[in-house]
């Protein structure tokens, strides 16, 4: 296939380099657009953006010359890595326009019309696109993936579905790459952890039981579980993690959730998609993992891995997950996301 050009909104903040470098040597996108605000508008991309990735910015952006965040002259396919301040307006924009917006914001994600993407475990809710469009009068469509840490905890829930989750508590300790740039105040978070992150427990509670629902009669039903978060910033540059305590309907041995975490795969995996892990989940027999620094990055950041599962002497189980935030829980994810919709034909 030819390659599909795409465009990133947002292109010089922190998520937007991320996708700026996710996108590198993709086989199926090519980069050839990147729109900012106005003060970053005509200038070249490397004249735009201050860098904060590991490494040099990729050669091929740097004399890209940025645009206003407008239709007419962006790719149909744009990835939007917008501060939720402005993201709202611009992205319903683009869609009315007849661009498919592939949206890391958080300003669409709860809409009753706008699919909530995971696509290994929820690729049958890309059904809610046609009722968008019907509903708005819109040429093109939003499609969301979730908040970072949110994703970590359903990658990691997903294969206990079969045996009914009736409850979730659920504690992250997460990146402060998290928090995009400046971020956290290094006398804040050097030696301490920060209890509080805005909305960040809201997001986890209701984004879960959306991805985790099912789709009937053009409406999403929300998965019926009880889902409780506390969420905490800690002074790990990258990688989320989260330790849930769960309860079953069914009682399944612990090597029976074992297996299923190990064999769990999605629509991503049976379709082969460029980003898609081979194994989406990963399980770890080793007392003290996962561990950010040594299992985030597993797949390209694509992976989520997790360990320490035993019995919960509260509900029936517990255990410990974790992913990268800035790739499985955004870039990576959005591109995944655009990838499912191309090979289901969302393109055409």
């Amino acid at each position: 296939m030819r390659p599909i050009e795409v465009g990133v909104l947002g292109g010089t903040g922190m998520v937007g380099q991320h996708f700026v470098r996710f996108l590198q040597g993709h086989p199926w996108f090519k980069l050839a657009w990147l729109g900012a605000s106005d003060r970053s508008a005509g200038k070249r991309y490397k004249d735009a953006t201050a860098w904060r990735l590991e490494g040099d910015m990729p050669s091929e952006v740097q004399d890209i010359v940025v645009a206003e965040c407008k239709t007419g002259s962006a790719p149909r396919l744009v990835f939007s890595a917008m501060d939720a301040s402005v993201a709202t307006e611009i992205e319903r924009e683009f869609a009315q326009g007849g661009h498919i917006v592939v949206s890391n914001s958080r300003n669409h994600r709860m809409e009753t019309d706008v699919p909530l993407l995971v696509p290994e475990i929820n690729a049958g809710h890309l059904g809610l696109i046609r009722i968008q469009q019907r509903n708005r009068g819109w040429k093109g469509m939003i499609v969301t993936n979730p908040n970072c840490s949110t994703v970590v905890l359903t990658m990691a829930l997903a294969p206990l579905l079969p045996f009914g989750i009736e409850r979730v508590f659920a504690t992250t300790m997460q990146a402060v790459s998290g928090a995009g740039y400046p971020g956290v105040a290094s006398l804040d978070i050097l030696g301490n952890v920060v209890p509080f992150i805005g909305g960040e427990e809201d997001k986890m509670q209701q984004e879960t039981q959306k991805i985790l629902g099912h789709l009937s009669d053009g409406k999403v039903i929300p998965l019926p579980t009880r889902v409780s978060a506390q969420c905490n910033r800690v002074a790990v540059t990258d990688g989320h993690v989260v330790a849930a305590s769960v309860a079953l309907a069914k009682k399944p041995s612990l090597d029976q959730l074992r297996t299923a975490i190990n064999e769990f795969k999605g629509l991503p995996q049976q379709k082969k998609l460029p980003s898609a892990p081979a194994q989406p989940v990963v399980y770890l027999e080793q007392q003290d993992r996962p561990q950010p620094r040594r299992d985030a990055a597993r797949d390209n950041g694509m992976t989520v891995t997790v360990g320490r599962l035993r019995e919960c002497p509260v509900l029936d189980l517990k255990f410990v997950a974790c992913g990268h935030n800035a790739i499985r829980g955004a870039a990576g994810a959005a591109v995944l996301n655009a990838e499912l919709m191309v090979s289901e034909g969302f393109l055409d």
